[in-house]
């Protein structure tokens, strides 16, 4: 299996920045949506997403630096288990009354003590009678290992619990449907769907990652917008069109309303935990016309400029 950070086209000194470039790159010319008539693509994508979720993971990226997990971030055999045969490697061998297990001594070494670790190999744990499990001991054999995934969901996916399919290492897909009160860093529980083992498969962990949008923030379960009104709207009034996470809808403006002015959208927040919608809360922007003669030519001919002061409010 290919090294993780060549996987991923980076040096094994690479930051996090540049390994989460190179993944954008690389995950986007192999997405599966993009090349149906590629089946190695969609392999290449899961080797990537899975490169990806153990490099930009410290703790996991520190453990495969020094060799203690391999690249599916499974713990790798100690002791060199069904590993070489180069001079002080263990492994098995074949002796002339069966197979053997050689302990790979270096240097006439006496083999350690390692009947604890054998007792842990065995399925069940000693019973009673000090038998290894089968003859006394109940624990049930381990199942596999879980994988993780990240998945990266549209802000307005998210507001609206939109079902999303991810892409299981093997390119298998499933769909799967967003809990209430999701949120960034939210996790998904896919049972059965890790690595195999002997008590059966293990699970998949998605980490949801909500994309941040472009005029939409998220406040709680609230979603804030700073919306941009012409003068002429903001001083006789007006019936405009607002974008939601839902799609546009008409909301009415008074008369004479200011910029910081805000509004409320019932129920065109996110869902939170309870199953109720938050709001969406429209800031007003009075949009000023730059180089307009004739506003010039009236503001400087009113009335009543000068009346009032804005900022009593604050003291000056």
């Amino acid at each position: 299996m290919a090294d993780l950070y060549s996987t991923l086209g980076v040096a094994r000194g690479a930051d996090e920045a540049e390994i989460k470039k190179a993944y954008r790159k690389l995950a986007k010319e192999l997405h599966p949506d993009r090349n149906k008539d590629n089946p190695k693509a969609a392999e290449r994508f899961s080797s990537v997403a899975r490169a990806y979720d153990i490099l930009t993971d410290k703790d996991k990226r520190a453990r495969y630096d020094r060799g203690e997990i391999d690249e599916d971030g499974n713990p790798r055999m100690p002791f060199g288990f069904g590993g070489g045969a180069g001079p002080g490697a263990g492994g098995f061998r074949r002796g002339p009354n069966g197979p053997d297990f050689d302990f790979g001594q270096a240097g006439g070494a006496e083999a350690p003590d390692l009947s604890d670790l054998f007792e842990g190999l065995f399925t069940g744990a000693r019973g009673r009678s000090g038998g290894f499990g089968g003859f006394g001991g109940r624990r049930s054999a381990p199942k596999g290992g879980d994988v993780a995934y990240r998945l990266e969901v549209p802000f307005t996916d998210a507001a609206q619990l939109k079902q999303q399919r991810v892409i299981l290492k093997g390119g298998k897909t499933l769909d799967i449907k967003l809990p209430k009160g999701v949120e960034d860093g939210t996790k998904i529980r896919l049972a059965g769907q890790g690595e195999p083992g002997p008590g059966g498969n293990g699970d998949a962990i998605v980490t949801i990652q909500v994309q941040p949008h472009r005029f939409f923030r998220r406040d709680g379960d609230n979603i804030r917008l700073d919306l941009p009104i012409s003068l002429d709207e903001a001083v006789l009034g007006a019936k405009v069109k607002v974008p939601t996470v839902d799609g546009a809808v008409m909301m009415s403006i008074a008369p004479g309303s200011t910029s910081g002015r805000t509004l409320r959208l019932k129920g065109k927040g996110f869902t939170g935990k309870s199953g109720q919608r938050g709001d969406q809360l429209v800031t007003l922007m009075v949009d000023i016309p730059k180089d307009d003669a004739a506003l010039k030519d009236f503001v400087e001919s009113w009335d009543g400029k000068g009346r009032s002061n804005p900022r009593s409010g604050l003291g000056v």
